[in-house]
């Protein structure tokens, strides 16, 4: 009999001489122990969160204010054909207060072409304090400063102003107007410029103009308030039997209406995943778990920057402030803190408070911090700073930090929702089967209904211009 064959060496090899089973052999009997589905884009929606949310019966949710005489100051917007060729969209100028409301297209082009382009350089003065006003400018780009004599004749900075802010158009409203602050620039960039003397030109030629700004004069001659609403007249402090006069408080007669919006999507499953694989999990539930996320996260960023509700969008633009240098500073963060009653949070993008915190570093400041929910939150003067990515960074680095007030009871900002609706799921989201199409898929309609609210104009505060990129030295 031949005899089998041996290695050359003489020996098995040692991998053929295993005593056991393999591991590798061994899990093909194992039961595997797994996560749920796990998803990266998942945030802590703080907003979500920290909002007050009201039921909005019907839909829509009305804001009864006060009547307003005084007109909120907008912002002009410009565009661009080269570096020396800017010029004002025209319809854009009913951002100026006195032509708030003012509908002829004709005589908004006309002003805008009387309007010329002038450029500027780091530390020039624009205008000077109590010299005549004998122009009206709008800032087309750069940064100009606010600079008023103090009481023992030191400088003293008012605010920073940017892009689209005007200037000078207050001489409407006395008969020999002065600067009352003088303008000086801290970076290069373009004014547009209109003399006074060829505005009182075009007024002559439009009558229909001339009776819009007589009557913008005459309702800014009304007694108003600190907030130019409608002043309510009382008596206070008096002797005797003097005649107390009577008041009443009017409304504004075109209060805002909020309708709420929607994020909808059709999640398809097919009847064979969900028959056979929903053991140790729900395919259905994973799958409706993970886009109720996704729902989330979207209705946070259209909180944020829809352009009919959104809060970047709707803060007043009183209520904004520029840094006065670029990056986030204590004392940026005092102003828009300064700018409300009860501010409740802060809400800024990551880097936006990394920020903060190197420029506090650099002074020997240590932010505090607080619990919230659980979470150790960091805060500033015993304000919580919640960090939000959806913020957005544009592509000068360059982001916005939000103060508000949250509340009815203390007329701040609210969320808005429907609860109760028809196949609820969570409070104002449902999913509604939809059946099973002739590929055997199942398909559900997931929608979530919300907006938000500011009760009143100064509830929300913005510092704008925030620079993420560079700090000082």
């Amino acid at each position: 009999m031949p005899t089998e064959s041996i290695p050359a060496s003489g020996l098995l090899a040692q991998d053929d001489l295993r005593l056991s089973l393999s591991t590798q052999a061994a899990r093909n009997l194992a039961t595997t122990t797994k996560s749920v589905p796990q998803m990266q884009s998942i945030t802590s929606r703080w907003l979500l969160r920290q909002l007050p949310w009201v039921n909005a019966s019907g839909g829509t949710y009305r804001v009864n204010r006060r009547l307003t005489h005084k007109v909120g100051r907008g912002r002009v917007s410009f565009v661009q054909n080269g570096a020396d060729d800017v010029r004002i969209i025209p319809e854009t100028l009913t951002e100026l207060p006195p032509l708030r409301g003012f509908t002829d297209t004709d005589v908004l082009a006309d002003l805008a072409a009387r309007f010329t382009p002038r450029d500027f350089r780091p530390g020039e003065t624009i205008v000077e304090e109590g010299h005549p006003i004998e122009e009206v400018f709008i800032l087309a780009h750069g940064r100009l400063e606010r600079i008023v004599t103090g009481k023992y004749g030191d400088p003293q900075h008012l605010a920073a102003l940017t892009d689209g802010a005007h200037i000078g158009d207050e001489a409407l409203l006395t008969p020999d107007p002065l600067w009352l602050a003088s303008i000086k620039a801290t970076t290069r960039g373009t004014i547009m410029v209109l003399p006074w003397a060829s505005f009182l030109t075009l007024l002559n030629q439009a009558p229909h103009l001339r009776a819009h700004l007589d009557a913008f004069i005459e309702a800014a001659g009304s007694k108003v308030n600190s907030k130019g609403e409608a002043e309510i007249a009382v008596a206070a402090g008096h002797e005797g039997e003097p005649e107390i006069p009577g008041t009443f408080v009017d409304y504004d007669l075109a209060p805002r209406e909020y309708e709420l919006s929607l994020t909808q999507t059709i999640l398809r499953v097919h009847s064979r995943v969900a028959d056979l694989y929903n053991n140790p999990m729900n395919q259905v539930e994973q799958q409706l778990r993970l886009t109720v996320e996704e729902i989330r996260e979207r209705q946070e960023w259209e909180l944020l920057n829809n352009r009919e509700f959104g809060l970047l969008h709707n803060a007043d633009y009183e209520q904004r402030i520029s840094t006065y240098s670029g990056p986030p500073t204590p004392d940026d963060m005092d102003n828009l803190l300064s700018m409300r009653r009860s501010t409740k949070l802060f809400l800024a993008h990551p880097k936006a408070i990394v920020a903060f915190f190197r420029e506090c570093n650099q002074r020997g400041l240590y932010p505090a911090s607080t619990r919230i929910d659980g979470h150790e939150v960091p805060a500033w003067r015993g304000v919580p700073i919640f960090p939000c990515s959806k913020i957005a960074i544009g592509g000068d680095h360059t982001t916005s930090i939000i103060a508000m007030r949250t509340g009815e009871d203390d007329q701040g900002v609210i969320g808005l929702h429907q609860t109760g609706i028809p196949d609820e799921y969570e409070p104002s989201l449902n999913v509604r089967y939809m059946g099973i199409d002739d590929k055997a898929i199942i398909k559900y309609l997931v929608t979530a209904y919300y907006s938000a609210a500011i009760l009143v104009p100064d509830a929300i505060g913005i510092l704008e211009h925030v620079d993420v990129a560079r700090s000082h030295a």
